[in-house]
C-alpha cells in the first residue's frame, strides 16, 4: 500500500479545501475595501473562487499532458455537485425554487452540457471548440452580472477606498490561499495518478470520483452552510453556476493549454449521464414549487448507481 501517495492526495484536499476559503474571503474583503462594486464581485471573483480547486486541478492536469484527468475532474464535478451535493441536501429538507432566474441558470447550465457533447463528437477538444465553450462561460457571466446589478444597482466604483496598509493582511491571505490552491491541485494530481496505477483502476475514474468529490469541497460547505441557516434554497443557484463553469469555463480553458482528447467511455457513459442528471434537475425544478424530497432521493440514488456502474463497467 502506497501510504505515501494517500497522505499527500488528504493533504492536497486539506490545502485546497483551506486555500480556496481563504481566497475567497481575502477577495471578497479586497473588493469592499477598494471600493469595487458589488455586482462585479458577485459576478466574477466569488464565482470563480468557488471553482478554483476544479480549475486548477483541471488545468494542471492538461499542463503536464493527463488530460483524462483534465476531462474526468470538471465532468465529475458536475456530475458530484449536482447527484451528491445537491441531491443530499434535498433529501434532507425540500428546497423551494423561488429564484425567478432559475430558467435562464438551468438552461445555461444544460448549454454548457449540449455544447461539450456535440463538440466532442469528433473525439476531443480542441482550441477553437475552447472558445466556444468559453462563449457560453462569457454568457453565464453576462447574465450574472445584469442579476447583480438589478439586485444592487448603480454602484459607484471607487466610494470607500482605503490604503493599501489597511489590505495588507487580506493581500497577505489572498496570496496564500491561491498558493494553497494550486500548489494543492498539483499534488492531488500526481497522487491521484499514482493511487489509481496502484488500484489499478483507470485515471479517469479516479477524476470522476475521488478528485471530482475533493475539488467539489467548497459546493459541499456552502450548500451545508446554507441547509444550517434556513436558506438552502441558495444552493440550488451555487450548483447552477459552479457546473457551468465547470464545463464551459475550465474545459474552454484548458483546452487552449493542450488538446483534450475525449475517450469512449468519456463519450458513451459520463457525458449522456452527466446531461440526464442536469435534464432531471431542471424537470423536476420548472415543474413545481419546490425540489421535493423524494425528487433529491432519485438525484441522489442516479449518483450513487452512476459511480457503481463507473467501477462495475469501466473499473
Amino acid at each position: 500500500m502506497d501510504l505515501l501517495s494517500i497522505f499527500l492526495f488528504l493533504l492536497s484536499l486539506a490545502m485546497i479545501s483551506k486555500g480556496s476559503d481563504w481566497f475567497i474571503e481575502s477577495a471578497v474583503a479586497i473588493s469592499n475595501k477598494s471600493g469595487i462594486p458589488k455586482m462585479i464581485i458577485g459576478a466574477t471573483i466569488v464565482s470563480f473562487a468557488t471553482t478554483a480547486p476544479e480549475f486548477a486541478v483541471s488545468a494542471t492536469a492538461a499542463y503536464i499532458g493527463h488530460t483524462d484527468m483534465t476531462i474526468g475532474n470538471a465532468v465529475g464535478s458536475a456530475i458530484c455537485n449536482t447527484g451528491l451535493v445537491l441531491g443530499s441536501i434535498i433529501v434532507v429538507k425540500a428546497i423551494p425554487v423561488r429564484d425567478h432566474t432559475f430558467p435562464i441558470k438551468s438552461g445555461l447550465m444544460l448549454l454548457s452540457g449540449i455544447v461539450l457533447i456535440l463538440l466532442s463528437r469528433d473525439g476531443g477538444i480542441s482550441g477553437p471548440d475552447g472558445l466556444v465553450l468559453l462563449l457560453v462561460f462569457f454568457a453565464f457571466l453576462y447574465h450574472a452580472s445584469k442579476t447583480q446589478y438589478k439586485i444592487f444597482g448603480k454602484e459607484r466604483a471607487g466610494s470607500g477606498k482605503v490604503k493599501i496598509k489597511e489590505m495588507q493582511k487580506d493581500i497577505v491571505f489572498f496570496v496564500i490561499g491561491a498558493l494553497s490552491v494550486v500548489i494543492g491541485s498539483r499534488i492531488l494530481v500526481d497522487s491521484g495518478i499514482k493511487i489509481a496505477e496502484w488500484l489499478g483502476i483507470p485515471e479517469v475514474i479516479i477524476a470522476l470520483t475521488m478528485v471530482a468529490v475533493g475539488t467539489s469541497l467548497p459546493e459541499l460547505a456552502t450548500a451545508i452552510a446554507s441547509l444550517k441557516k434556513g436558506h438552502q434554497d441558495l444552493s440550488i443557484g451555487n450548483i447552477l453556476g459552479a457546473n457551468t463553469m465547470d464545463i464551459a469555463m475550465i474545459l474552454g480553458a484548458s483546452s487552449q493549454i493542450r488538446l483534450l482528447p475525449v475517450s469512449d467511455q468519456l463519450a458513451g457513459y459520463d457525458f449522456p449521464f452527466m446531461l440526464v442528471i442536469m435534464l432531471a434537475l431542471i424537470i423536476f425544478g420548472l415543474t413545481g414549487k419546490k425540489l421535493e424530497r423524494w425528487e433529491g432521493a432519485l438525484i441522489l440514488g442516479a449518483y450513487l448507481v452512476y459511480v457503481a456502474g463507473l467501477f462495475t463497467w469501466y473499473g
